[in-house]
Formats: structure tokens, sequence, C-alpha cells
């Protein structure tokens, strides 16, 4: 076959790293099908290992569907996933979009994305979160992350109309602005999007917060996987700005000083005073929590801020770990 002879390329294909989501997963790929197939997509599944069943069910619809490819992900990391897709399959197509297995998304969502990238020329067009939750302390973190208690006024949790922006929830992406900047930075187990973002910015590449679609989104359903979850987040962003020499935003100064004043209230057996930056930063995330439950008539607004605490606490706890190991490792190799 000749080069004027081969097929087309296909537009676009849908990469869904994955790792133990067999109650997820096929229900996910149902949703996503009809538009794969009007919009002649492949979905690529990349797994990391999973040890529930869920390369059985990708494997059992990858019969019936040849559009569904299942990838085998030795990493693990979602940023090496994305990575090993691009490298296996992106050369059929000009751009992807990256799904969360652990989320939800509108019937239209793929065809909404690809309408505002043809629209707008944007090289990466990236979507607000809508953050919800089924039992109670799920719920409650919900609210907390939809709320500026929670995400300090982030724009891609609040959502916003359609706008150029640093950064966002990552979902579509041109191939060969991905490929120009060298991907992913695959040692980056969280905040992995916002390092790409930072270096798609650098390069002259622009990045489109949608209007016309979202994601919906299900935070961690206990305390101690909230904790974990964000102090990943904390040591990524710790990590970002190390490589990038970047100044954290204000909203996210703001949390950084959880861990000093929790460590400052150590000092309340010399001076009482000690524990009033403990005390003003609890009362706030509680009140707030009131707050929300008397204005918004919320029962779980109260929850709402203990769930808030956790994630400042965990967030600044992570973000002081990698910055200390950050400099005892430059200490010991200078």
């Amino acid at each position: 076959m000749t080069q004027t002879d081969a097929p087309p390329a296909m537009p676009c294909m849908v990469i869904i790293p994955c790792l133990n989501e067999a109650a997820h997963i096929e229900a996910l790929i149902d949703r996503l099908t009809p538009s794969a197939e009007r919009l002649d997509m492949r979905i690529v599944v990349v797994d990391g290992g999973s040890m529930d069943g869920t390369q059985r069910i990708v494997k059992r619809i990858a019969i019936r569907d040849p559009r569904v490819v299942l990838l085998d992900n030795p990493k693990r990391l979602q940023s090496a996933a994305v990575n090993l897709a691009v490298e296996t399959f992106g050369d059929e197509c000009r751009s992807f979009i990256r799904i969360d297995a652990h989320g939800d998304y509108p019937a239209d969502y793929c065809d909404r994305l690809i309408e505002d990238a043809e629209a707008t020329g944007a090289d990466s067009v990236v979507v607000s979160m809508a953050t919800r939750g089924f039992g109670a302390f799920q719920k409650a973190t919900a609210i907390a992350q939809n709320s500026r208690l929670g995400n300090g006024g982030s724009p891609h949790r609040q959502g916003a109309k359609g706008h150029w922006t640093d950064h966002g929830h990552h979902a579509f992406m041109r191939i060969a602005a991905f490929r120009a900047v060298g991907g992913y930075d695959e040692t980056f187990s969280h905040n992995e999007d916002a390092e790409l973002d930072y270096r798609l910015r650098v390069a002259g590449y622009r990045l489109w917060m949608t209007g016309k679609t979202y994601m919906i989104y299900y935070p961690r359903s206990s305390v101690p996987d909230l904790f974990r979850q964000y102090l990943g987040y904390g040591k990524g962003r710790a990590r970002n700005i190390l490589k990038h020499r970047a100044m954290p935003k204000l909203r996210q100064m703001i949390p950084l000083m959880v861990v000093p004043v929790i460590a400052g209230a150590s000092l309340a057996f010399l001076s009482w005073a000690a524990l009033l930056p403990i005390g003003l930063w609890a009362a706030a995330c509680l009140g707030y929590g009131v707050w929300m439950a008397v204005m918004q008539r919320n029962p779980y607004g109260p929850l709402a801020g203990f769930s808030a605490m956790v994630m400042h606490l965990a967030w600044s706890a992570g973000f002081w770990l990698q910055l200390l190991d950050f400099r005892k490792r430059e200490a010991q190799f200078p």
C-alpha cells in the first residue's frame, strides 16, 4: 500500500488508565461506546495490574467490540498509562481524550470536547469537575471539594464559562503538542497534569477550559483514603514547584500553613497563645460547614468542614515532607 493509499488517521482515541476498577469499567465503556462509534474512536484501557477482574471484563468487551483494546501498564501510574497508549497508537490519531475510570461523564462528553477543540484551535481542552458522593462521608467530602473551603476557588473545581486557562482537569489533547513537550513526567504519581500544563504553556501551546461539558468525580469514601490521596497531591505540588522553580498561587500557599500551625500548638505549654492559630483554623473550617448547613440547608455541611480539615492537613503534610526530602537529598549530594 502506498502512502497515498493509506487509510486516514483516526481523529481521536479514548485512553482510560485504570487499576482495580471492576465495579465501574464496563458501565464506563458502555457509556463511551456510542460516541466511539459515531466519532470513529478507539477505546484504549491501560491497566496497571488489576487483581479484581478488571482485565477479564475488558477482554470480554473487546471480543464483541474490536474498538476496545487492553494494554498492560507495568509501571502502574496514570502518567505512564497515557504515555504508553500514545506511544502504541499515537501514529493513528491526531488527538486523545483522557478518561478517569472512577468518574462519570455526560453521554455527549467526547463530542463536546472535540467540538470545542475544533472551534477554538486549542491544543488542550480541559474540563471542570462536579464532585458527588453516596455515603455520608463521601457526600460531605464532595460538598467540601465543590466549595471554596476545599478547592480555594480553583476554576476546574467550580466550573465556568469557556475561557483560556493555565490548568484544568485533563480531557482532550492534541498528540502533536503532547509529544512535542515529552508527554507526562512518569516520576510524578500525583499532579502530573499540572506539571504537563506548565510545560505546554512554556512551549507556547494553549489550554481552553470548556463550558460545554464536565466530568463527574466521586471522592474517597473514608478518612484514611482521603488523607493518602491529598498527601500525594501535596507531594506532587511540591515536586512541580521544585522542578520548575514556580511560585505557588495564594490559594495553594494558605493550606501550607496548616502543618506549621499544628506544630506550633506544641508550644502551648509555654503559652496558651500557641493554640490560637490552630483554633482559628478549626473554627474557620467547622464554622464554614455550619454556614453551609444553615444557608444551603445541607445536613452534611458540618461534616464537610471536617473533610476539608483532612484535605488541608494531608496536602500541607505532603508538601512539607516532599520539600524536606528534597533538601535532605540536596545536602547528601551537593
